[in-house]
């Protein structure tokens, strides 16, 4: 099975052609990007499933100090058992551009010991970005995705019930200054550096708009000329987005997943002159136990002799040899027939790129 889905990845790796794409899909705007939000708070109303005080005391703490705020003194000696609430915290993601009034999604984590989230109430709570300022605020109905049931000492948990979600569940407060008015040009970041690319965009911007409007910085950032006036800002950029180019093929590269044992090959890999054969030494011992009876009225006794065989046995593989610059149809065609295993293809790789013989970045993960 793990062969198959090794060529099927093989074959798909050889099936994706060269294609332009817009630069709206394999760039973005220096300076414009989204920013993460956190914040702590108090979910209510959940069904016997919140924090035990006895163990997480800050929910208490948190929830006197709610109180006190509406004028609600609660004993210094009192411990109230408040199984219906869980201390948790948020996080969000503020996109950019996002103006006071919008709405975000922001997600609930179980902080202590609460089974489940399931049917809470997220009480006003401020979500603050690194600065330590307050962007939004969070409140509203946890949905939650997975549940949890016992019964008898039994007990059976589907997905995470301990982590939800509300949908707009935080109000943007504030927003955050970015780049994109900035200055009189602006920045296209590649989201993969690669020199040729770089140069492709500089080049199909200029013969769009005219020479020197653009030009590559390094393999990541392309500068562009760009209008000043907000409006004309925003056209330009509208119009730069659908601009096509055909991006440089990526460097010859093998990933290895070890612990599942996917292999993806890229179409650039080469083998130099090699010469390989992968075998396996098997040794197995069966305990044979065998019975010693005593001779007739020699008073012995019957007594059980362990008996022990050993077999040693080494797997037949033949020996195959890569040809100078073999492309990858032909490595795979060589795997297939000494029947390598994934394990076994990565402890080949692993040898032709120790040996100096693998053209290629092997990266194993």
């Amino acid at each position: 099975m793990k062969k198959y889905l090794l060529l099927f990845l093989i074959c798909m790796t050889l099936s994706i052609s060269v294609h332009a794409e817009r630069l709206k899909d394999i760039t973005s705007i220096a300076g414009v990007r989204s920013n993460q939000l956190v914040g702590y708070g108090l979910v209510v109303g959940l069904d016997g499933t919140g924090d035990q005080t006895s163990q997480a005391p800050y929910a208490v703490q948190s929830l006197k100090s709610m109180l006190s705020q509406f004028g609600i003194t609660v004993p210094a000696g009192a411990n109230p058992k408040l199984k219906n609430v869980a201390a948790v915290s948020l996080h969000a993601e503020l996109p950019p551009f996002a103006k006071p009034g919008l709405s975000i999604d922001v997600t609930v984590s179980s902080i202590a010991n609460s089974k489940s989230l399931r049917g809470g109430t997220l009480l006003m709570a401020p979500l603050k970005g690194a600065d330590g300022k307050i962007y939004a605020i969070a409140q509203g109905n946890v949905v939650v995705g997975g549940f949890g049931v016992g019964a008898d000492g039994s007990s059976i948990t589907v997905n995470i019930p301990s982590v939800g979600r509300i949908a707009n569940g935080a109000m943007v407060e504030r927003s955050v200054t970015t780049a994109f008015l900035q200055g009189n040009s602006l920045t296209l970041n590649l989201h993969s550096p690669d020199f040729t690319t770089a140069n492709r965009v500089a080049l199909i911007i200029n013969k769009n708009l005219g020479d020197g409007t653009a030009q590559a910085i390094d393999g990541v950032s392309i500068q562009v000329n760009a209008p000043r006036d907000p409006a004309q800002r925003v056209a330009f950029m509208s119009l730069l987005e659908q601009f096509e180019v055909t991006p440089g093929e990526a460097a010859a590269k093998i990933v290895v997943n070890s612990r599942t044992g996917t292999i993806i090959i890229g179409q650039h890999v080469r083998v130099m002159p090699a010469a390989i054969t992968h075998g396996s030494l098997t040794v197995t011992i069966a305990a044979r136990p065998e019975v010693s009876q005593p001779a007739p009225l020699s008073e012995g006794e019957t007594v059980v002799v362990p008996r022990t065989a050993i077999a040693v046995s080494e797997e037949a593989k033949p020996m195959f040899l890569f040809q100078p610059g073999v492309s990858l149809n032909d490595i795979v065609q060589a795997i297939n027939e000494v029947g390598a295993t994934p394990s076994d293809l990565i402890a080949i790789l692993e040898a032709l790129k120790e040996s100096g013989a693998l053209r290629a970045h092997l990266l194993v993960i």
